[in-house]
């Protein structure tokens, strides 16, 4: 948790080094006097610092101071450094307005010569008197304030109005000093109030552990510098201290947060705890707890929210119980804060969230626990304050229907509420604020159900405060005013209204088997009208954690790693101080107990009982203001249970009995009256004992749980039963139920820190820079008191010079014993340890060996973790291509093995899916292609007999063809055998072989028109695949053409009708005057058997036919045109068709077969050019055809409109 130390620690002091510097360079040109003082010598101390302080005059606090806040100083016997101490606790004593007092120091150790300062005892055993000490260091005092005047260094003085400020020392006399300020202005100022100031260079550092001079004027202008640049968090050691800003500042957010997360930044911040405290339970598997504390508008609620949206954001899952765990902090603000004097949303309860996590880091649930709920605050207010934000969130933001439900009214109207005239707090929209609470209800899983009771319970508390008495006799006896507010609040809470006001305003007292009734007084009715809504608010506030509880619950999944979030109320001291600020103070003190235990007092205690060396730090225990409180039989809770127990007894007899009991303590001083004074750790509280008994017995009378238990409403029913369970319990000192409010709440702080002492603390401190809540105002003296009560300079002390490390000899060894390269060393784990820290040279001043445990300093464990974590990936790394090559060989032969099995598989898997599929097949085929199949057959058998036949008349032409080349040979050879010269018969041979060189010739010849066949085979099967096309193609054509013929004829049919009913009955004529029946047509014969028509078409507008038009002329043109397309679609048919049934007779020469291969695609192109011809001239008539029909029309409506 430390920071690394200042480079200091491993040498001098920051004052030794700054003096003995500038010695060096002015020693030639200086006079004498200019010198500093000669510093002693250090001891020659194996692994140890120096563990006192080097003995100077008392009478100069500028040397005293410095040297108290260097990182190892020199170091003074305990009898020198005496009166030193007195002196400075004395003046600090005053400055505080409390008592210091101290552990004590460690003795010095003895042996180390002549010239060492620490010397206790001379050799005769007589102690050296501090004064003489006092005397023999004049001319070093001497020295020192001529020093700092010659060097014009700068110190820190108070002037008159208590403020601090920067200056030179001018001169000096006696006891006083003449220093300059900043603002050129010289004053008189005791040397004791001087302090000295740190360089330029230290302006604003991060920990004050940093400051070369480490003082009170020192640490409040480093934390002003870092305020003025909205910089609020800073460090003291340990300790995170957060200023706050009264305002928004950019520093949050998921950008800083991934920062953080990644280690990309290192600065003081709220974050950086969180991550702080994660790692530390990863890795330690230790619960850890962040504790939050600081005065009543320090900004503790807030710096929670930030932690715990830290941890949300580093453990989030995927069941998004972290979102609700957010949520939970709206819940718990609505319902448990309240604006004070001092704090618009001030925690009116205690409250400690234990994050629970996985093993993997993620968030599994959480639980959360509540402290003492400052009740008084719903019927009790002060001026300028108001009552829980759910009222006023209540009445602002609910809308219409719930409003006339519940009948609520405006906030000014409800006497709880306006009794302290402040209804709205600046910058706060009570409305939003209504609308997330219902967002966070249900994020949290609370039923509708469930929130209409509460928002219905909130409605009768504030009703309840509106319930007015009236006195009806001279003993000032009342009764309830019958009026809206008893009737609201009766509804609301689901009971008689008669019964309400019974209840209100008498009291039953049992007297043996009697019942007696009795009325009630105006104080006394208040009182029980405050108390039934004191406990229906808190009940409903217990019940809410509940809730709460149940949804974030861990269940099975808890790991026993968690991360506890304390944010509890801070220290008040207001102008009147009652019960409720006694135990929230009280609760402060057992914190800061807590605080002082575990940076004071646990780590110089270990220090000294394991034996190194070390001078105690002297801080603020506060054990004697808790043996006040809580020390039996004459402490302050024990005398206010004794006190409550007595019917008679009385505040005034209470405050008596304490200043009677209490006077010989000094934390404890008695008032005129009621008022006691507790001088508390931040400073003194008046307390004022009215309502001191009453509060702590917190009574319930009987009537009021029977009126609640009668009540309709399902809550109120729950919480009367928890109430008469308590009571049936019997009464057990271990019994918290049937104990005072006091003791009660004692038993829950001293449970709180019992769960604290088990973790890992983490320290957060939150000051509050002024009293007015405003930005940018820094009030020193405020900001001090703080400082001055959490301790700051002690804790930086320590952390200057303690041990933050330490791990025992075991642990260090079994973790980083692996390191040692020589294995000759003793294994035990001492000798062990300290050959590891020789072989990394590790300097003696930086660890101290204790007798159980090994002490580092701050950044050492950093030096061996990482040179751990190299080897460790060294070896990881040869352990990774170990396995990586033995895990390949077993991947390969298990991948063979699996290949050979899969194909074996695979085979009888095929095998039988094969088998399935051809028996299929095999059913399928019989009976679906048995057809197909015979017409194949059929097929083959006909190609194959006309091959036969081919074959066959060629063999038979060649026989012949031979037998008349043998008859002819016969006949030659008859003629040569009486005429033919020898001569011939070579001849004769010749013409032979040439005869038969033709044969082969000619069937060379025929094999060539065979493949032409077959090509010509193939080409015609294409041309009828492409006549198919072409013949869909016209009929598409044609039915276009069919359906514009079709509407022209409708059209003309349907003006027909209307000029026959306007003009009479007209003769139709059916004769065309086109004449296409007329029309030539002849057809060529290309090829046997097909014909092909050529047709001339005239469109028939010569002027005779347009003479002989008559009014139905155009229905005549039209039916003509749709007679010509019917018959030329018939002809372009038959024309078609006889082109596909043309056949190629297979005998054909070549010549003949080459023209009858190419005379289908000619018929086809002049079929298709005839076609396109007509088709062109048959639209254009058309057309002239629709124009007429229109040029009609339009003449009949002329005629018609004549």
């Amino acid at each position: 948790m430390m920071l690394s130390p200042s480079p200091n620690t491993v040498a001098k002091s920051s004052l030794e080094e700054m003096l003995e510097s500038l010695r060096q360079m002015d020693e030639c040109d200086r006079p004498p006097i200019d010198i500093p003082p000669a510093l002693p010598s250090r001891p020659n101390s194996r692994a140890r610092l120096p563990s006192a302080r080097r003995s100077l005059p008392a009478k100069f606090n500028v040397c005293s101071v410095m040297e108290d806040q260097n990182q190892s100083g020199s170091v003074a016997s305990k009898e020198e450094t005496e009166p030193e101490k007195k002196e400075e606790g004395k003046r600090k004593e005053k400055d505080l307005g409390v008592k210091r007092n101290s552990f004590g120091s460690k003795k010095m150790r003895t042996g180390y010569g002549s010239e060492s300062p620490y010397a206790a005892e001379k050799e005769e055993g007589v102690k050296v008197s501090p004064v003489e000490n006092k005397e023999e260091q004049k001319p070093e005092w001497n020295n020192n304030v001529e020093y700092f005047i010659n060097k014009k260094l700068r110190v820190w003085c108070r002037v008159a109005n208590g403020q601090w400020q920067l200056g030179k020392i001018q001169s000096t006399s006696a006891d006083t000093s003449l220093v300059m300020l900043s603002t050129s202005d010289v004053v008189k100022v005791t040397t004791e109030d001087l302090f000295p100031a740190n360089p330029d260079v230290l302006e604003g550092v991060e920990d004050l552990i940093q400051l070369s001079y480490l003082n009170e004027p020192s640490v409040l202008y480093n934390l002003r510098v870092r305020y003025s640049q909205d910089v609020i968090y800073s460090k003291a050691g340990p300790v995170l201290i957060a200023v706050n800003p009264f305002k928004s500042v950019q520093i949050y957010g998921n950008e800083i947060i991934s920062a953080y997360q990644r280690k990309a930044v290192d600065a003081p911040h709220v974050y950086a705890v969180a991550d702080s405290a994660f790692d530390e339970m990863m890795r330690e598997e230790k619960n850890q707890s962040i504790i939050i504390s600081g005065e009543s508008g320090a900004g503790k609620t807030e710096t929670a929210k930030f932690a715990m949206q830290y941890l949300a954001a580093l453990g989030g899952g995927s069941c998004g119980v972290e979102y609700e765990i957010l949520k939970t902090t709206s819940i718990l603000e609505a319902f448990g804060n309240a604006k004070t004097s001092r704090n618009a949303n001030s925690s009116r309860f205690g409250k400690l969230i234990e994050i629970h996590f996985s093993a993997t880091g993620k968030i599994s649930g959480a639980k959360l626990e509540t402290f003492l709920l400052e009740k008084s605050r719903v019927a009790q207010l002060f001026n300028g304050e108001r009552s829980y934000h759910i009222f006023y969130e209540l009445c602002a933001g609910a809308s219409p229907i719930l409003k006339e439900r519940l009948k609520l009214k405006t906030a000014s109207e409800y006497t709880y509420l306006n009794q302290s005239d402040c209804l709205t707090i600046d910058g706060v929209d009570d409305a939003q604020k209504f609308r997330k609470l219902l967002e966070s209800f249900d994020i949290v899983q609370i039923p509708k159900e469930h929130q209409e009771r509460v928002f219905a319970l909130l409605a009768a508390v504030l009703w309840l405060g509106n319930v007015s008495f009236r006195v009806t006799d001279n003993e000032n006896h009342v009764e309830v005013v019958a009026d809206e507010a008893v009737t609201n609040a009766a509804m609301l809470m689901g009971c008689n209204s008669d019964e309400l006001m019974v209840v209100l305003s008498t009291l039953k007292l049992q007297a043996g088997t009697d019942c007696i009734a009795k009325k009630l007084t105006l104080r006394q009715a208040t009182d029980m009208r405050d108390g039934i809504a004191k406990f229906i608010y808190a009940s409903l506030f217990d019940w809410l954690v509940e809730q709460i509880n149940i949804a974030l619950e861990v269940g099975k999944s808890l790991t026993g790693r968690s991360i506890s979030i304390l944010d509890i109320y801070g220290f008040e001291s207001f102008k009147n101080n009652s019960f409720e600020q006694f135990c929230i103070n009280y609760a402060n003190e057992r914190l800061q107990q807590h605080f002082n235990r575990h940076l004071f007092k646990l780590e110089q205690e270990e220090y000294e009982e394991d034996g190194i060396d070390w001078t105690k730090v002297d801080f603020e225990d506060n054990q004697e203001c808790l043996d006040l409180i809580e020390k039996k039989p004459i402490g302050l809770l024990s005398l206010l249970d004794e006190e409550s127990n007595f019917p008679k007894a009385t505040d005034l007899t209470f405050a008596n009995k304490l200043k009677q009991h209490l006077k010989t303590n000094s934390c404890f001083k008695g008032e005129r009256g009621r008022a006691f004074r507790v001088n508390h750790y931040a400073g003194e509280v008046v307390y004022d004992t009215n309502g001191f008994l009453e509060k702590n017995r917190d009574p319930l009378p009987a009537d009021l749980i029977h009126l609640l238990a009668s009540c309709n409403c399902q809550l109120l029913k729950l919480f009367s039963t928890k109430v008469r369970n308590k009571s049936q319990k019997p009464l057990m000192l271990s019994d918290s139920t049937n104990q005072t409010v006091g003791t009660k709440f004692k038993g829950q702080l001293f449970k709180l820190m019992n769960k604290l002492e088990n973790t890992t603390p983490h320290f957060i401190r939150c000051i509050k820079p002024n009293s007015k809540q405003l930005p940018m105002v820094y009030e020193e003296d405020l900001v001090l008191q703080q400082l001055r009560c959490c301790g700051v300079l002690e804790v930086v002390r320590i952390s200057r010079s303690g041990y933050p490390t330490r791990l025992t000899h075991q642990e260090f060894a079994g973790r980083y014993g692996f390191l040692l390269s020589d294995k000759k060393v003793s294994q035990d784990p001492l000798s062990v340890s300290i050959a590891v820290l020789k072989q990394y040279d590790v300097h003696p001043e930086m660890y101290q060996v204790g007798y159980t445990k090994l002490y580092l300093r701050t950044g050492q464990i950093g030096i061996f973790e990482d040179r751990r974590k190299k080897v460790l990936q060294g070896i990881v790394g040869l352990q990774k291509r170990f396995r990586g090559h033995l895990s390949r060989e077993y991947f390969q032969s298990m991948r063979n093995g699996a290949l050979v099995l899969q194909s074996y598989v695979r085979g009888v898997i095929a095998r039988r899916m094969f088998d399935i599929e051809a028996k299929l097949y095999a059913d399928s085929v019989s009976e679906a292609s048995t057809g197909e199949l015979t017409a194949v057959i059929h097929l083959q058998s006909a190609v194959r007999g006309w091959l036969a036949r081919k074959r066959f008349s060629s063999k038979q032409r060649q026989k012949e063809l031979l037998n008349v080349t043998t008859i002819s040979k016969r006949k030659s050879e008859d003629k040569e055998q009486f005429q033919v010269q020898p001569s011939a018969m070579s001849d004769l041979q010749k013409r032979v072989l040439e005869s038969e060189a033709a044969l082969v010739q000619k069937e060379e010849e025929n094999t060539a028109l065979r493949e032409q066949l077959r090509q010509f085979e193939e080409r015609w099967s294409e041309y009828e695949l492409k006549m198919k096309s072409m013949e869909e193609t016209w009929q598409k054509q044609m039915s276009s053409l069919q359906m514009s013929l079709a509407a022209a004829r409708k059209s003309l049919a349907t003006e027909n009708v209307t000029g026959q009913a306007g003009g009479g009955a007209r003769q139709d004529t059916s004769v065309s005057p086109f004449g296409y029946e007329s029309e030539d047509t002849t057809s060529t014969t290309a090829t046997p058997g097909l014909r092909t028509p050529t047709t001339n078409f005239t469109n028939g507008n010569t002027p005779e036919l347009r003479s002989r038009e008559h009014p139905n002329g155009s229905l005549n043109a039209v039916n003509h045109l749709a007679r010509e397309f019917d018959q030329r679609r018939l002809n372009f048919d038959e024309d078609a068709r006889a082109i596909v049934e043309v056949k190629v007779e297979p005998e054909a020469t070549a010549t003949n077969g080459q023209q009858q291969q190419q005379h289908p695609e000619d018929e086809f192109r002049k079929l298709k050019l005839r076609f396109e011809t007509w088709k062109k001239d048959y639209k254009a008539r058309l057309r002239e055809t629709k124009a007429r029909l229109h040029s009609d029309k339009r003449r009949h409506r002329k005629w018609w409109g004549k």
